[in-house]
């Protein structure tokens, strides 16, 4: 479920994952590896920036590209 009540410049963790391109237990892991921090929400329900996730984005779409 989505919070309802998100700052402007931030993601749940599910539209952060939409916008990579993949599971949550994926983001899960780029957290863990520490690609990605926390930015806000609460430990069940984080936020992550905007900018932040759009910087792993390109960096990620610039290491599979040939």
């Amino acid at each position: 479920m989505e919070s309802q009540m998100i700052r402007p410049g931030y993601l749940t963790a599910h539209q952060a994952a939409r916008l990579l391109g993949i599971k949550l237990t994926g983001l899960r892991s780029i957290v863990h590896r520490g690609q990605l921090t926390r930015s806000g929400g609460t430990p069940r329900q984080p936020w992550y920036a905007v900018p932040d996730v759009q910087a792993l984005a390109a960096k990620r779409a610039a290491r599979q590209s040939p």
